[in-house]
């Protein structure tokens, strides 16, 4: 760039937002309910010389929606202007969640073109590799999960993320360890269970190949987890999804929880992620880091955070009908960085 061209820069940044719905292939189900497609929300931040862009899935369960997403990201459209908003500021201007997620990624990708530095070399990331995502399985009868299983398991997939709900897990599981022994099952009850019915799985879970429990009961009625723990009930480690948002909820969950998910559409982005993976890896906690069901444009920043984690769940784009171009590159369930087209 020249010093023409710098000089003419204005001082802050336009925003675009837009929504987007992606068919998902054939339908997903957890324990709350289906849904057929993906229906994200893109905000795109610009100087006029350059742009970044980021990806946001706005989510019922925690009182969010697409038109309320546009709006609190169209309400940041005359502080952008006014002045060149670093991600760091943005903490202060918007709460955790999808439309802070979307906003914050794009000043991530929008910082790292201008700057000409990399959001991998910017958050210390020298050598970064692939990693091996999870694939996640819907509720189905436990047949239909059975032959999925299967068919992932002779391609070559070693993770499974299985949910289910509070009717037969104990079916649906033993059929899908039955179908594909050789798979590990991180298994996912979207708060889905009660206290009792974790305490009966817990023994045969392990059995069952399974090696990490996702949010078995509601957020906020999880307090009973801290009687197993005493009780040294836990047989596989039980990871906090709903009742997690940020670094400020850790300290709740001592005494209950061993790992966390961590999800960029509740932390309010990479910048929120960084910061509680560092907290919760200082702590003691297993990390995974998961997504909503989107597009690679909504992983690309997870992929970077995944490096050097415990479980990774970044299996968004290999569930819908097809993806953005370019896109993440999936070699089976073997996740690449993202490349600087796509973001970052």
């Amino acid at each position: 760039m020249t010093l023409t061209e710098l000089s003419v820069r204005p001082a802050g940044l336009s925003l675009t937002v837009r929504t987007e719905a992606w068919p998902i292939a054939g339908s997903f189900t957890i324990s709350r309910g289906s849904k057929t497609q993906a229906d994200v929300v893109v905000a795109e931040v610009s100087d006029g010389v350059y742009s970044g862009w980021g990806e946001c899935v706005p989510y019922a369960r925690y009182g969010e929606s697409v038109a309320g997403v546009l709006a609190d990201l169209r309400a940041m459209t005359e502080t952008l202007q006014q002045t060149r908003l670093t991600p760091e500021d943005l903490q202060a201007l918007m709460p955790a969640g999808a439309a802070r997620n979307a906003l914050d990624c794009a000043l991530w990708d929008y910082r790292a073109k201008a700057d000409g530095q990399p959001v991998m070399q910017r958050i210390g990331i020298s050598d970064p590799r692939p990693v091996v995502t999870a694939y996640t399985l819907g509720i189905d009868t436990p047949d239909v999960m059975a032959a999925k299983a299967a068919r992932a398991a002779a391609e070559g997939v070693p993770l499974l993320k299985v949910k289910v709900g509070a009717d037969g897990p104990l079916e649906r599981l033993t059929a899908i360890h039955t179908a594909a022994p050789q798979c590990r099952l991180i298994v996912d009850a979207n708060e889905g269970w009660t206290l009792e019915q974790l305490a009966s799985l817990m023994p045969v879970l392990p059995v069952l190949g399974a090696v990490l429990v996702e949010q078995p009961l509601p957020a906020g009625q999880d307090d009973g987890l801290e009687d197993l723990v005493r009780a040294g009930a836990i047989t596989v480690p039980v990871c906090a999804d709903e009742s997690l948002h940020t670094a400020a909820d850790l300290p709740v969950l001592r005494g209950r929880y061993q790992a966390i998910n961590i999800k960029l559409d509740k932390t309010g982005g990479l910048t929120g992620a960084l910061a509680l993976k560092a907290a919760a890896q200082a702590q003691g906690f297993k990390v995974m880091v998961g997504c909503m069901v989107g597009t690679s444009l909504a992983m690309a920043p997870a992929a970077l955070l995944a490096q050097g984690v415990d479980f990774v769940d970044l299996d968004g784009p290999l569930l819908l009908r097809s993806d953005r171009s370019p896109g993440l590159q999936y070699q089976g369930t073997l996740l690449s960085p993202p490349v600087a087209s796509l973001w970052g």
